[in-house]
């Protein structure tokens, strides 16, 4: 500013030397105002400062005031706090030794609680109890001792679930039915075993409290029409608690194994049939043949054309050969005619044995086929994915061995049948030769 103010008066002494004496006067005065305004500008600027400077003094003293009030809190609460954790301390220690063993007792009444709890959502004895579900809850999430109102709940809790246990009894349940429709439907409860309905054992889910019916039931199965009144009543319970129901619908039927092995496992079952068709039919027809051969044994001098051996002795009766060799040739032609005819079929059986197995390899090469696509799919972490290919594979298979054995049977006992058969029209076409050339040397002779 003192600089400011040097120039501006070099600046005026010049300008003096230059311009006249009224026009020096009138600038002089000129400048004393602006200097004049300029020192009452700069008197405002300082005290403005001084009065800014005097409130910032002021915030920083009660600041200061005020962090030494907080220091004199801190130190107040920290001595406070030293204080209650000793009293603290103290009280626990006074608890510890006050209470003594009923800590031990808590653990206990706490375990046991929890074994009862476990109890409950397992067994259908539970059913309407939900007063002693809700005292072993609380007895559960307690943080401290029990009271003497929760131990009679939990011995209560025993009581009831012991007296539930040990008889049978209708009861009203919840039931959901095939169609999903929620109702209220009376049944009969076999203590902590069971539930059943007029149709059999239903399955109880504690979680939502309702009753469904399993989809399989055991042969002797529990109704609510079951007369428990007889001193000894057959009834099938299930120990485990439906774990062997739910099995139940794990262990497919035959039909359902037969659904299992696809298209294939049909054709199987189908060569099976026709086989055992052809099979019955033959045997039917071989067997009449022997017993009309049989009978023919019995009058041989009255051969009938209704049967192999008396057709073969017409042939031999009607024969007028010149020589044995012609005759026996004729009744060989015969036998051979007769043993085409035995055999009808029998190939066929042969025949369809042998295709089953393979039809039951082809199958499992197309069910692990199946499966190797379906792990290129969805990769293997789920077995049950699968199941299908795996299944449809040894499904086959065991159908292809069980119709190959009792196909391989039928075919054995009629080719032992036929084979009879034809070793007595055999046999007899030869004594026919022998007698024929006793009879032509006796004529020579």
């Amino acid at each position: 500013m003192k600089r400011h103010l040097a120039k501006v008066s070099l600046a005026l002494a010049a300008a003096l030397c230059v311009i006249p004496a009224h026009a020096s006067q009138e600038l002089l005065n000129d400048t004393n105002k602006a200097k004049a305004a300029d020192t009452q500008h700069n008197k405002a600027r300082e005290g403005e400062f001084a009065s800014q400077e005097q409130k910032l003094q002021a915030e920083y003293d009660a600041l200061i005031k005020q962090r030494a009030n907080l220091n004199k809190s801190i130190d107040s609460l920290s001595a406070k706090f030293q204080s209650n954790e000793e009293l603290l301390a103290g009280k626990e220690k006074e608890l510890t030794l006050a209470t003594g063993s009923l800590g031990e007792i808590f653990g206990v009444v706490r375990q046991a609680a929890k074994d009862v709890q476990l109890e409950q959502e397992r067994s259908v004895a539970t059913i309407g109890l939900d007063e002693d579900v809700a005292v072993i809850d609380e007895i559960i999430e307690a943080k401290s001792i029990p009271s003497k109102d929760q131990l009679y709940g939990l011995w209560h809790s025993y009581q009831h679930q012991i007296d539930a246990s040990s008889k049978a009894s209708k009861i009203m349940v919840p039931f959901v039915d095939g169609s999903g429709e929620l109702q209220k439907k009376t049944v009969l409860r076999m203590g902590s075993f069971a539930l059943a309905d007029d149709n059999g054992y239903l399955a109880w889910n504690a979680t939502k409290q309702i009753a469904t019916p399993y989809t399989v039931q055991p042969k002797l199965t529990l109704t609510s029409s079951t007369d428990l009144s007889s001193d000894l009543p057959v009834v099938a319970l299930d120990v485990t608690r439906g774990a062997l129901l739910e099995q139940l619908a794990n262990n497919p039927t035959l039909s359902q194994r037969i659904e299992q092995g696809g298209v294939v496992g049909k054709i199987i079952i189908g060569l099976l049939l026709v086989g055992l068709l052809i099979g019955v039919y033959r045997a039917f027809v071989l067997m009449s043949i022997k017993s009309k051969i049989n009978k023919q044994l019995k009058d041989v001098s009255n051969p009938t054309d209704n049967n192999p051996l008396g057709r073969v002795m017409l042939v031999h009766k009607e024969d007028q050969s010149p020589t044995i060799e012609a005759l026996e040739l004729r009744l060989l032609e015969a036998v051979m005619d007769e043993q085409e005819s035995l055999e009808q079929g029998i190939s066929t059986i042969k025949l369809l044995a042998a295709l089953a197995p393979m039809l039951g390899l082809l199958g499992t090469v197309t069910g692990m086929i199946d499966t190797f696509q379906t792990i290129t799919q969805f990769g293997n972490a789920d077995p049950r994915i699968m199941a299908g290919g795996i299944s449809m594979a040894l499904i086959t298979t065991v159908l292809g061995l069980v119709a190959a054995m009792p196909l391989l049977l039928v075919h054995n006992m009629l080719s032992s049948l036929s084979e009879g058969i034809r070793n007595v029209v055999e046999k007899q076409g030869v004594g026919l030769v022998a007698e024929s050339a006793e009879r032509k040397q006796e004529a020579a002779a």
